[in-house]
């Protein structure tokens, strides 16, 4: 597990920013997470610490890792998985099917 704090800059209704935070919690990393406003041109924390106005960034080990699939390979190449990783995998797909079905009552009957 990192001794050095790993920040996520994101929101919370950016579906990538989603599956990063997925993924980390599959590792079980501990981070930092940083919000940043929804308009681009608001986000001059972000790109004066980053260098990025898009998200997610991951911030760790003095990397600087922008967007999803550079982000989730950083991960996958520094830490290894812990066995618990897909019991995490698992109930996720299961809240998200409960939160389908609430949100599309017509899904529970299939």
């Amino acid at each position: 597990m990192s001794l050095i704090p790993i920040e996520l800059w994101q929101t919370e209704w950016c579906p990538a920013s989603h599956r990063v935070r997925q993924r980390l919690t599959e590792l079980g990393l501990p981070y930092l997470v940083r919000q940043v406003p929804v308009e681009r041109g608001d986000r001059t924390e972000l790109i004066s610490t980053t260098g990025h106005e898009t998200i997610p960034v991951l911030v760790a080990d003095g990397e600087v890792v922008a967007g999803e699939d550079p982000i989730v390979q950083y991960l996958n190449t520094r830490f290894v998985e812990p066995p618990d990783a897909e019991q995490h995998r698992a109930k996720a797909v299961t809240a998200k099917r409960k939160e389908l079905e609430k949100a599309c009552p017509e899904l529970a009957t299939r």
